[in-house]
Parts: structure tokens; C-alpha cells; sequence
């Protein structure tokens, strides 16, 4: 591993966990991009699934009383099965036209929100079920999926330790998923492995840091920043398609 390479990978997956730990999203839309830079896409994918299972379970453990257990329990149910099934997708196909889709589908969230549009409210748990299946699907081609949730988590009313808990458990299930499709799939390469193990540490350890900046945050500031993510990770995956 190139020291240059291993230092702005490093940084990227630090930033990205930072950002995670106080938005609920970002590790793999800020740093998927940089791994399809240095290692392309079918290496990206499976690292960003390594570390984001480290980044998700220390979500969950931090803010592990927080946790809206109903809704991540509804919103596994339904994304177990269909991530399976996108994951198995990926292996066969290339992604180039999903990422663009995907980076257009989070541009159309964004506008939507700065327009006032808001999805339909989810008022009781189980209407995370079929919300679960058809972001499973999407998780399981690509990944950076966390902002495609945002308008629905926070239209349930979650924010701050509760929405960023709750999310962290559904994308652990969801990348737990991919992972086992993966090695099955032999994607799980050695080269893989070292890359991931690398870069889980320091999603960890961003996490922590970001649960120090959480406390310093409004609930204004927390929406704007979760906003500010879907911009990034919407026009980087379209320049990356």
C-alpha cells in the first residue's frame, strides 16, 4: 500500500465517520468516491461494506439508548431479503448507471426539501417495512443510500442520538448482508480485506469524535448538515458515474 494512497485514504475514512457520527450519513458518500478513485469500483464497494460495519455498530453502541428499536426492527425485516438480492446483482453487473441514478435521485431529495415537498409521513413503525425493501435493493447495487432515509426518519419525528442510532442499525444489518454475498461472490480478496481492516479503526474513531461535536449542535444546524451530505454525495456519484 502506497503511503500517499494509505494517508488520503486515512483521512477520507476519518472525515467520513465524523461527519456520520453527528449527521447519520456520509461514510459512504464521502468516502466512496476516493476509494473508486484509487481502487475502482468492485474493490470500493466491498471496503466501503467493511467499514461501514464498523462505523454502524459504534453508532448503535454509542447511542445505543436512543435506538427506536420498532423502527429498526421494521426497517431490517424488509431490507435483510432485498439487500441480499441487490448485492448478488452487483456482482453480475456493472454499476456505472446506478451510481447516476442514485446521484440524481438524492439531488431530486434535496430539491424536494428545499421546496417543502415532504414524503408521506410515516406515523407507525411498520411503515418502515416496505420502506426497508426497496432501500435494500439500492444498498445492495451501490452504497451512500443513508440520505435516500433522511426524509422518512425525520418526518417520523427522530433526531440527533435517536435518528443517528436507529439508522446505524439498519445499515449494519444492511451491510453485514452484503458482506456475506460478497464472500460468497470470492469479492472478499485479500487486497480487499487489508484495505478494510485499514480503514476500520478510523471509523471508529471518527465516530467518537463526532459524538463530541453532536453535543455542540442545534436541531437547525443538524438538518442543514444533513442536507449539505446529500449535495455532496448526489453530485459526486453523478462526476463518478
Amino acid at each position: 500500500m502506497p503511503v500517499v494512497e494509505l494517508l488520503v485514504l486515512g483521512s477520507a475514512g476519518l472525515l467520513a465517520a465524523c461527519v456520520s457520527a453527528v449527521a447519520g450519513i456520509g461514510v459512504g458518500l464521502v468516502l466512496l468516491p476516493v476509494l473508486v478513485l484509487y481502487l475502482g469500483i468492485k474493490s470500493a464497494i466491498p471496503i466501503l461494506a467493511l467499514a461501514l460495519v464498523a462505523a454502524a455498530t459504534s453508532r448503535v453502541v454509542i447511542y445505543r439508548r436512543e435506538v427506536d428499536r420498532r423502527v429498526a426492527a421494521w426497517s431490517i425485516l424488509g431490507a435483510l431479503p432485498s439487500t441480499a438480492a441487490g448485492a448478488y446483482l452487483f456482482t453480475l453487473a456493472p454499476p456505472v448507471l446506478l451510481t447516476r441514478l442514485l446521484g440524481l435521485l438524492l439531488l431530486g431529495i434535496l430539491v424536494g426539501r428545499r421546496l417543502h415537498l415532504r414524503p408521506l409521513p410515516m406515523r407507525r413503525p411498520v411503515a418502515f417495512l416496505p420502506l426497508g425493501i426497496a432501500i435494500g435493493i439500492v444498498s445492495g447495487l451501490a452504497s451512500g443510500v443513508g440520505p435516500l432515509l433522511a426524509p422518512f426518519y425525520l418526518s417520523y419525528g427522530l433526531r440527533k442520538g435517536a435518528y443517528v442510532g436507529t439508522v446505524g442499525a439498519m445499515a449494519l444489518s444492511m451491510q453485514l448482508t452484503k458482506l456475506a454475498v460478497f464472500g460468497v461472490a470470492d469479492l472478499l480478496t485479500p487486497r480487499v480485506l487489508a484495505y478494510g481492516l485499514f480503514l476500520m479503526p478510523l471509523t471508529v474513531l471518527g465516530t467518537l469524535l463526532g459524538k463530541r461535536l453532536m453535543l455542540r449542535i442545534s436541531e437547525r444546524v443538524f438538518v442543514l448538515l444533513i442536507e449539505g451530505v446529500m449535495l455532496f454525495g448526489g453530485v459526486a456519484l453523478l462526476l463518478r458515474g
